[in-house]
This record gives C-alpha cells, sequence and structure tokens, in this order.
C-alpha cells in the first residue's frame, strides 16, 4: 500500500432475514466481531462483541438487534471502527450465529437470509449464505491490519457448532 491509501477505516454489517413461517418457532441470527491482538492473532480472541455488549472503548457496537426478521429492512446492523481500533489489535474477524434455543437450525431454514458488508456508500461485499446452508454460524468477513491501515478478506466459511463453541474458535481457522 501507498502512503495515500487509508484502507479500510470504519465499516457496517448489516444482516436480514425473513420472519419464520406461521406456527414455527422464531429464527433469531445474531452478528458478533472478535478482535485478535498482534502478538498472537490466531488465538483467543481478545474480546468479543455480541447483542448483549460492545467493545470496551466503544470501536465495535450493535446498531440493531432482532430476536425474529420481522424488522424493516436490516434486521441487525454492527458498526466497526477499524480507523479507531487500538494498535494492539491485529485482526477483527466477523461471524453470524443462528441461536438454537428451539432445536438444531442452520441456514436452510432461515428464509431470504442476506449479508451486505460496506464502508460508507461502497458496498464491499453481499451473500445469500447459500454457499454454507449445512451450518449453524458462519464467519463473514475478517479485517486484517497491515501496517497502520486495514484490509478486507471476505468470504463466508460455515462451522457446525453452538454459539459459545463457535466465538471461542471462529478466529483460529483460516490461517495464511
Amino acid at each position: 500500500m501507498n502512503g495515500l491509501n487509508k484502507g479500510i477505516q470504519k465499516v457496517e454489517i448489516s444482516l436480514k432475514w425473513d420472519p419464520s413461517p406461521a406456527g414455527q418457532p422464531p429464527t433469531d441470527l445474531d452478528l458478533v466481531a472478535a478482535t485478535y491482538l498482534a502478538d498472537d492473532p490466531y488465538g483467543d480472541p481478545a474480546f468479543v462483541v455480541h447483542f448483549d455488549s460492545r467493545s470496551p472503548d466503544g470501536t465495535i457496537y450493535l446498531n440493531r438487534d432482532s430476536k425474529d426478521g420481522k424488522g424493516f429492512g436490516w434486521d441487525e446492523v454492527m458498526t466497526v471502527e477499524l480507523n479507531r481500533l487500538d494498535s494492539r489489535y491485529a485482526r477483527v474477524v466477523v461471524g453470524v450465529i443462528i441461536q438454537q434455543r428451539s432445536g438444531r437450525r442452520t441456514f436452510v431454514s432461515v428464509v431470504n437470509p442476506g449479508l451486505r458488508i460496506r464502508e460508507g456508500y461502497t458496498v464491499l461485499t453481499e451473500d445469500d449464505f447459500g454457499g454454507v446452508l449445512g451450518s449453524t454460524a458462519a464467519t463473514v468477513a475478517e479485517f486484517v491490519r497491515d501496517g497502520s491501515s486495514w484490509d478486507f478478506n471476505p468470504g463466508i466459511h460455515g462451522f457446525e457448532d453452538d454459539p459459545e463453541t463457535f466465538t471461542a474458535i471462529m478466529g483460529k481457522t483460516h490461517q495464511p
């Protein structure tokens, strides 16, 4: 990167899905983000942000949370302010979890899921989870610090773990 390229600075991750059919339990998808320290970028997360939390420094937060997909437009929205994230963090991995309260659910049972990641008005990626239909969770983005700027690595990678296990291992895979 040259000195004029600022890299990725502030992103918005948006998730949507349609409500479950009548008579079915609600579908609840959740956005999660985990940060990893520069001295252990594939180790345990330094902190995890999810529906009941935000990052200690306020750089990663959930703007909108849905438990059933009945929102208008985007049901869940998370903001990640990479430009404000302390230099001790080298990676941020973002994932989507399907809550398993009413039994095992995978993306194949989610009606019309959609993902959009953008910086400002620029859409970086969009997806419908069609490549991970048998998964209960998926990583959807990785942001990696490159010197003083951040690079975006798109890609949907499915997991078949419960939410707690997923958040513990979501950043350990897909090492270079």
